[in-house]
Formats: structure tokens, C-alpha cells, sequence
């Protein structure tokens, strides 16, 4: 495929989104927000591609809405760029039944910091940022922050990151569960490569139906958490993986997943 502001690769099962803007710190225009849409509609497609990894070009992760884009034009209305750009990004990112790792190489700042906390996984590199930059230009926080934080943080912080624009750090992110790891900038991509050879031999639906679920379950009663879990075991039981790892198991051998 063909993109203007995004790089896109599928290699050893693992699709690799780079945001290509390193010139504005990676930050979103109309552009690269519908080729992130398109990307990911090709991900969910192609059956060869069974992780996906995140990440920018360069120094920063996304810098958010890139302001001077905007700027000097007619006044735009927040609603159309939400529902329109930001939004359809999320949804998407939240609903592919394939694992998301953001590869958290420099500052994810305003719709740059939601973009990270949609993914599944997220490895930084220490010197990283997250920062709910929004409130610095007297806006709130938008495409999925004031859902992502407070389930992550509690209220209390993620009120204290929205409201005071903190800048929260690799080792500190690690510590209060914003990120899975932090790590040094030399160790970021082995690190981010022991996760992406793990996921891209696993049992994909699987995965998949995982992350369904407990995205069910931030907004379910125990009682519907179960019944679903009833639904989504009956199609993982279904499938090739289950008769591979069964097989597996009995003939005491590692099971070779083919994610179906």
C-alpha cells in the first residue's frame, strides 16, 4: 500500500506502522490519521500479519494534533475531527483481534498519548514521555484518554495527569502501570521483538477473542463476564489452535500455532 505520512510493513507475521512526520515530531494531520484508519483495516485483512507494532520516526512517538496545521484556517469543529478522524482510530485499534504493541520510542503528548494507551502492549524506552498536554491549550483530553486513564491510574491521578499536564517518565509509567516495560533506548527493540516473536506464534484467535473479553469487562457484571466467557471458549474451542495445542500437549512437544 501506498502512504504519504506512515510507513507500513508485514514481515515474519509482525505488520509494523511507523508514524512517518519526523520533521513535526510525528504529529497528526487530516492525512496520517486516515492512513492509520487504513492501515489498520489492512492489518485486520491480511491473515499474515498477526501483531502489529506502533511507533514513530525519529526522536518522538506523536507530538498529537499537529496545531500549526490548523492554524490560519476556518474555524473547524472539534465534533466532525473527533467523530471523522480520532474516534474511527481508536474503535479500530481497540477492536482488532490481533494484539497492538506500542513501541514507545520518545514523548506521546495529547491525542499522541491516547494513541499509545489504545495499543495492548506498550515497551518505552526511559527517556519517554506521556503528557495529557491538552489542558496547556485550554482543551480536555480526547480520543480514549479519559477512558484509558482513570481504569489504569484511579481517578485521582489520572485527574492530577489531565488537569496538571504531567509529564509522566518511562520508570514512572512502569511503575504505576501506564506502560508493560521501560527499558533503556538500546534495549527497546529487543526488547519490543521478544513480545512480537511470542505474539507472532501464538494462537491469534485466541488473542483475540482475550481481548474482547476484557474489554467486555470493564463495563460488565461478574454474571455477564461469565456468560460470555462461555461464548468466546466455545469458539476458541472451535478452532485449529485448540486441536494443535491438545495435540501438542499429549505428545509432550511444543505446539506450532498456525492462528487459526
Amino acid at each position: 500500500m501506498d502512504f504519504k505520512f506512515i510507513k507500513y510493513e508485514v514481515k515474519e507475521g509482525v505488520a509494523t506502522i511507523t508514524l512517518h512526520r519526523p520533521e513535526v515530531y510525528n504529529a497528526l494531520n487530516d492525512g496520517i490519521t486516515y492512513e492509520l484508519q487504513d492501515a489498520l483495516k489492512a492489518v485486520a485483512r491480511d491473515q499474515a500479519a498477526r501483531v502489529v507494532v506502533l511507533t514513530g520516526e525519529g526522536k518522538a512517538f506523536c507530538s498529537g494534533q499537529d496545531l500549526k496545521a490548523v492554524s490560519g484556517t476556518e474555524k473547524r469543529s472539534f465534533l466532525d475531527s473527533l467523530h471523522k478522524r480520532y474516534n474511527p482510530l481508536i474503535t479500530a485499534m481497540q477492536t482488532l483481534p490481533k494484539p497492538i504493541i506500542c513501541r514507545l520510542n520518545g514523548v506521546a503528548a495529547g491525542a499522541g498519548c491516547s494513541l499509545a494507551l489504545a495499543c495492548d502492549v506498550i515497551i518505552a524506552a526511559e527517556e519517554a514521555t506521556l503528557i495529557e498536554v491538552f489542558i496547556n491549550i485550554g482543551l480536555v483530553p480526547d480520543s480514549g484518554s479519559s477512558f484509558f486513564l482513570p481504569r489504569i491510574l484511579g481517578r485521582a491521578k489520572a485527574f492530577e495527569m489531565c488537569t496538571m499536564g504531567s509529564r509522566i517518565k518511562g520508570k514512572e509509567a512502569e511503575a504505576l502501570g501506564l506502560v508493560n516495560k521501560a527499558v533503556p533506548m538500546d534495549q527497546l527493540d529487543s526488547t519490543v521483538a521478544e513480545y512480537t516473536t511470542y505474539f507472532a506464534k501464538a494462537p491469534t484467535k485466541a488473542i483475540g477473542l482475550i481481548k474482547k473479553m476484557l474489554n467486555k469487562s470493564t463495563q460488565s457484571s461478574l454474571e455477564e463476564m461469565l456468560d460470555y466467557e462461555a461464548y468466546c471458549q466455545e469458539i476458541a474451542g472451535n478452532t485449529s489452535d485448540y486441536k494443535e495445542g491438545v495435540t501438542a500437549f499429549l505428545e509432550k512437544r511444543k505446539p506450532d500455532f498456525s492462528g487459526n
